[in-house]
């Protein structure tokens, strides 16, 4: 190693690796390396041979595939759906709430204009309204009519039913005369027929406005047992005449079942007029029938009672100026007659 001690020209081309010492250590193999050998061991003896172990890699984790979001499985990144339960939920409760606040609105705004109307004092009238008239009419409107106003919100579905009732009846009773008159164009024997059509649309339309339908809407307004009595009995009875008028008795003035498919035979298109008639007589006659269980079914949860209705007959006898006036006339007249005979 002799030529190795001193620097080498440079053109030699002398590899210093090729240094006998090196080549022996490499190639001996039968010693442990320095990561193997311990210099402080106190074990005597030539180091342990060296071994090629091959590094061993480090174990893989299982890999599961990656899964995929096809167009047809969107991930779901809270978006609204995943919220619609709740959302709706809060939805349907706001609007119920705003629902009851417009109630009450309403309501409040009932009991505002009748404590305005209350405040005109107990001699104030209020204006009448019934039937909106115009103006220049030589008649005035005769009632007072306020549904919304006058009538508790319980029963002012109920109370504008039987208005609509009303107007019901007076239209079919107005159709039948049409029907009559169609039918005595064609069969000039039928001219009873014809002038009772005439005197029913004008006596059962006023009549059953005053005679049912008031004393149903002022049952509703104060309550009243007597009211509610009055319009029971009145309307039975124009239940009664309800199914009579779809029975259609010849020669009354009805044009139903009966009249209607005797003419059917000999005049097809005043059949039918008349037929179209006995089926609003037929709806007429039921629809009554359930209006009256209505009534009957409200009345009784109003708490009122026969007795309730004498003391408010007796209250209202007794409180008529003119009524009072005759009863103290019979009483002094009794009395002087009794001073007289006594003489």
């Amino acid at each position: 190693m002799s030529q190795y001690t001193s620097f080498p020209e440079p053109n030699d081309d002398s590899n210093p690796f090729q240094d006998p010492a090196v080549t022996q250590h490499s190639s001996n193999t039968g010693y442990a390396t320095l990561d193997l050998y311990n210099p402080f061991d106190n074990k005597t003896g030539p180091p342990p041979p060296y071994e090629a172990t091959s590094p061993t890699a480090p174990p893989v984790p299982a890999q599961t595939p990656p899964s995929r979001t096809t167009p047809t499985e969107p991930r779901n990144y809270g978006s609204y759906s995943s919220q619609s339960t709740p959302v709706t939920a809060t939805t349907a409760e706001l609007l119920k709430k705003q629902e009851e606040l417009e109630r009450k609105a309403k309501e409040l705004e009932r009991r505002e204009r009748e404590l305005d109307s209350h405040a005109l004092g107990a001699g104030a009238s209020r204006q009448n309204n019934w039937p909106p008239l115009p103006s220049f009419f030589p008649v005035g409107p005769c009632f007072y009519q306020d549904i919304d106003l006058e009538i508790s919100q319980s029963f002012q579905h109920t109370v504008k039913i039987m208005y609509y009732f009303w107007i019901f009846s007076a239209s079919t009773l107005l159709f039948n005369f049409i029907s009559s008159l169609a039918l005595f164009c064609v069969d000039t024997s039928n001219g009873v027929g014809l002038g009772l059509a005439i005197l029913w649309v004008i006596l059962f339309t006023p009549c059953s406005f005053v005679c049912w339908y008031r004393p149903v809407y002022k049952a509703f307004r104060s309550d009243s047992s007597f009211n509610f009595f009055a319009f029971f009995f009145i309307f039975f009875v124009q239940v009664v005449l309800y199914v009579m008028m779809t029975i259609g008795i010849p020669h009354w003035g009805f044009s139903g079942w009966i009249v209607s498919l005797g003419t059917l035979k000999t005049n097809v298109a005043v059949g039918v007029i008349m037929m179209l008639n006995a089926v609003l007589f037929t709806g007429q006659a039921v629809m009554g029938v359930i209006m009256l269980k209505k009534v009957h079914s409200l009345y009784r949860q109003t708490g009122a009672s026969f007795q309730k209705a004498q003391a408010e007959f007796a209250t209202g006898v007794m409180s008529n100026q003119a009524v009072r006036q005759a009863a103290a006339n019979a009483t002094a007249s009794a009395a002087q007659g009794a001073f007289t005979g006594a003489r």
